[in-house]
């Protein structure tokens, strides 16, 4: 049985330089008991979160594919201390993305999907940036969109720059997405700006919810993840009921965060009102987008059962 009424929590997440595993841990253990504590059923942290591990060897701290490689090699420990915490807390947790090695050499960015009875997903980032293409040598990957059929709802995950395409979002809603995840890590309020504008788009054109979350702060000794500017924000289709005149907020904005602030920001979701919406909206997006001249393909959907 779905839950349809459920709170949702969006990390703007501090990069932090840290001192040893124990205080990544400690971190993490605070931030998720903080949203579990809040009544979150979901909290979702950014993309390349994961990336402040690589302060903890100081051989390869300051050396950007050192660094890819070093936190790469710690995901399996990163992720049994999320499934712990999930487990828990009683609360599902989308892991901050990481560099992920693939079996030819190569690095994907993956964001890890965590249930509290110890189940996991997984979506790799399709669509690579300029920075990930011409510095990192991350590549895209090629499994296309994985919906995740769960308890609280139909979930997809689209990695910053992803948001910015609208076939991929539209995929997941034909699939049966209600509730887009977006971690993203941007250095400007430009970067900001485009991943909250895609997701705001995705959620009207989708009529769903959208759940933005950025990294924040200064982290000089990176050489990856050194400037972070952004806000958590939830989204929700600008649209009201015509029959039940129940509506969302007039532009779209369920919550935003303070810019740059280390926080968690929640809001609490609705999946029957984005069936009513689907249903009986003052306008119907979602039916109408095969109207559209020149509509295209579809990118490929795999349904996970997390349920």
């Amino acid at each position: 049985m779905v839950v349809s009424h459920w709170r949702v929590a969006a990390a703007q997440y501090p990069i932090d330089q840290l001192a040893d595993w124990d205080a990544y841990a400690a971190k993490l253990s605070r931030w998720v008991a903080e949203a579990a504590a809040g009544g979150a059923v979901l909290a979702v942290f950014p993309e390349y979160a994961a990336m402040e591990l690589s302060s903890l060897d100081p051989a390869t701290m300051g050396d950007l594919q050192g660094s890819i490689a070093a936190v790469s090699a710690l995901l399996p420990r990163v992720d049994a201390l999320h499934a712990d915490l999930s487990r828990e807390h009683g609360i599902w947790l989308l892991a901050g993305s990481a560099p992920r090695r693939l079996g030819d050499g190569r690095f994907v960015n993956t964001a890890r999907l965590f249930s509290p009875d110890g189940r996991a997903g997984y979506q790799d980032k399709l669509m690579m940036t300029r920075f990930e293409r011409e510095q990192w040598g991350i590549v895209g990957g090629s499994n296309g969109i994985n919906v995740f059929v769960t308890p609280i709802g139909r979930l997809a995950v689209l990695i910053c720059y992803d948001s910015e395409f609208p076939l991929l979002a539209r995929a997941a809603v034909e699939a049966g997405a209600e509730v887009l995840l977006v971690p993203s890590c941007t250095e400007t309020l430009h970067g900001y700006w485009r991943v909250r504008i895609g997701s705001q788009a995705r959620a009207l054109e989708g009529q769903c919810y959208a759940v933005h979350c950025p990294t924040v702060g200064d982290a000089d000794w990176s050489p990856s993840v050194d400037r972070n500017r952004g806000a958590a924000g939830i989204y929700g289709p600008p649209d009201r009921h015509v029959a039940q005149g129940f509506a969302m907020p007039q532009d779209g904005v369920l919550a935003i965060g303070e810019e740059s602030r280390a926080q968690w920001v929640y809001a609490d979701l609705d999946l029957r009102q984005i069936a009513a919406l689907r249903a009986d909206g003052g306008v119907l997006n979602r039916r109408d987008w095969a109207e559209q001249p020149g509509a295209e393909p579809l990118p490929h959907v795999t349904l996970v059962d997390m349920t």
